[in-house]
């Protein structure tokens, strides 16, 4: 439980204590300062704790924003300010500074004004602490409150006038709003969105958690999945319901973690991990069920697969090679805030662009009136255009802006490029910037891709093409990624071995050649997945002990390629099965063994627009 120490003498009529209550604070009450750092001193070291002043007027949401949430070490609104246990050594130091200044223990000082803390003109102890805790340099969140109320009124009037302003305002009607993102896809805005808040609601009233709301999704997901794979009409049009249930399941979760606050770092790991199982999954499920028919639609899945995830490393990598960078601005990114502006031309181009509720959506109605084979088509074409249109508008940003990126950005995307130990012995350090990586890294997955496709199976064309990719491949990342069009390496290396697995696995030509390729792609996409929110969390790349355990990308295409050219297609059928085990056994063990453990970052990620 957590503790709300209220200073100041109480106020008749307030119900500022049972709020408190009902958020889990164990409310105790301080005179001044001085028994406020008494109290303070009392509290178990493993708890929260609140400073709140007794005459605050307010939201019961707004202090919900301002107190409760898990990701902000030290947070206030006014008239509170809360600090969780690794922050109690600062909010301590400050009240008893604010003590100190209180009893005249530093002349010359008032309150809020010692070590150089901004006075404060409410006489309220929270906003003073909060003062000093700016001064020293600590990062104090204060949420954005809109037009929810919370204030310290100082006499009569302004009290009751407080009060008028939080009756005017609808407190749960704010609540349940900003439990819906901010920014969101066409499809969920006005589709979905309208009453998964209310289910958020039900699921809150009842104590479910994000968690199980996301582990209900994926359990629907994979029904849904065995429905697909049935192959029978009925199995078709069941799959399609219980897929758009599955998503309904899976925005109600992250509504539940913004309605009640209850935000976890492994909570932030099975959404963003799910959502791409439940995908993947169900394209399994049509590939399956096509194969009952007599239809093999495997290629078309695996290709699937490949596309949308080489899709989300675009986004990764521009997202992370630009965020901080400076002077971040071109004529392209202008226009693109010029056409925010128009409001048809908003939602048009979130359309267009498929995020996961159009697509899942139109997954969904196609599985249940056609067949997987058109499913597929209409996936591999629409994310395709998708594709086109997204990263032809970034590589314009790129080339018209002249942004200076850090060392982070350059980090992050040598980090996106999963590169093995080969990549680090083949190639001397080269200067960074211009244009040579993105260069060098496409005329190497141009020539292996070409190689599978001249070679074909069994060759050691492919091979050498091979050879060729990971020389080329290692060039392109033995300098910092600081030019303007860096952010392309990693997705055109993923393009290249997700892309070599695919064309050998068709060009092999038996049976469980492609489901077995469908399973190595699978088990490496989930590894580059597990990166990039290990790098949005700051913690970093997964340590270089499992990067070389699987090889790289450039091992594992070497790998690949060498089976291929040496064994028979069978053979090679088990080989890549082998291999999809054993990529999916160390990579999900070093995963959950990392996500589960206390260092893990507090990553609240709201992740594709859904």
């Amino acid at each position: 439980m957590s503790t709300a120490i209220l200073t100041g003498q109480p106020v008749p009529g307030s119900s500022l204590e049972g709020d408190l209550r009902l958020l889990g604070f164990d409310v105790r009450v301080a005179s001044d300062a001085g028994d406020a750092e008494t109290l303070l001193a009392a509290v178990p070291a493993g708890r929260r704790v609140a400073i709140v002043d007794a005459r605050f007027v307010g939201h019961p949401h707004a202090l919900r924003l301002g107190l409760t949430d898990p990701r902000f070490p030290v947070a206030a609104i006014p008239g509170a300010v809360t600090a969780q246990a690794g922050a109690r050594q600062e909010l301590t130091r400050a009240v008893a500074r604010e003590r100190l200044a209180a009893s005249g223990g530093c002349p010359g000082f008032t309150p809020g004004e010692q070590n150089g803390a901004s006075a404060t003109l409410v006489d309220s102890l929270a906003d003073r602490v909060a003062a000093v805790l700016d001064a020293d340099g600590v990062a104090v969140h204060r949420p954005e409150l809109g037009t929810l109320v919370a204030a310290v009124p100082a006499d009569p009037q302004a009290r009751n006038e407080a009060r008028q302003a939080v009756s005017a305002v609808d407190d749960e009607a704010v609540r349940l709003r900003t439990a819906v993102k901010s920014r969101d896809g066409f499809f969920t805005t006005h589709c979905i969105s309208p009453y998964s808040r209310y289910l958020a609601r039900w699921c809150a009233r009842r104590g479910l958690t994000p968690n199980q709301v996301t582990t209900a999704s994926l359990l629907t997901a994979l029904i849904a999945a065995g429905c697909a794979a049935t192959g029978t009409r009925a199995g078709f049009v069941a799959a399609g319901l219980l897929l758009l249930f599955s998503f309904v399941l899976d925005c109600t979760d992250g509504q539940l973690a913004r309605y009640s606050l209850q935000y976890s770092t492994l909570g932030a790991w099975l959404d963003a991990t799910f959502d791409r199982a439940k995908e993947y999954a169900y394209y399994a499920g049509l590939a399956l069920g096509a194969a009952r028919g007599g239809d093999d639609v495997w290629a078309l899945a695996l290709g699937a697969m490949v596309l949308q995830t080489c899709r989300h490393v675009v986004d990764f990598s521009f997202n992370e090679a630009n965020h901080d960078a400076t002077a971040n601005t071109s004529p392209t990114a202008a226009l693109s805030d010029k056409l925010d502006s128009v409001g048809w031309t908003v939602w048009l181009r979130r359309m267009i662009v498929l995020p996961i509720g159009e697509r899942w959506a139109m997954i969904a109605v196609l599985t249940a009136l056609t067949t997987p084979r058109i499913t597929f088509y209409a996936l591999l074409i629409g994310c395709a255009f998708a594709a086109t249109y997204t990263t032809a508008g970034r590589v314009l940003r790129s080339l018209t802006r002249k942004a200076q990126r850090t060392p982070r950005a350059a980090r992050a995307l040598a980090d996106l490029a999963d590169s093995g130990w080969l990549a680090g012995s083949l190639a001397r350090k080269r200067r960074g910037g211009g244009y040579g990586a993105p260069a060098l890294a496409a005329l190497g997955a141009a020539l292996l891709v070409l190689g599978a496709v001249l070679g074909g199976y069994g060759s050691w064309i492919v091979f050498g093409a091979a050879c060729l990719y990971a020389l080329l491949s290692a060039v392109a990342v033995s300098g910092p990624l600081t030019g303007p069009l860096d952010w392309l390496v990693p997705p055109v290396l993923r393009a290249a071995e997700y892309g070599t697995v695919l064309l050998l696995a068709a060009e092999a030509d038996v049976n469980g050649a492609l489901p077995a390729a469908f399973g190595l792609v699978a088990a490496v996409a989930y590894h580059h997945y597990d990166t990039v929110y290990r790098i949005r969390g700051d913690a970093g790349a997964p340590p270089h002990w499992l990067v070389r355990a699987i090889g790289g990308h450039e091992g594992r295409t070497l790998l690949v390629t060498a089976l291929a050219a040496l064994l028979a297609a069978t053979d090679f059928t088990v080989a890549l099965t082998v291999l999809a085990v054993l990529v999916a056994l160390v990579v999900l063990f070093e995963s959950i063994r990392f996500w589960v453990s206390a260092g893990a970052p507090a990553v609240h990620d709201e992740g594709e627009p859904a």
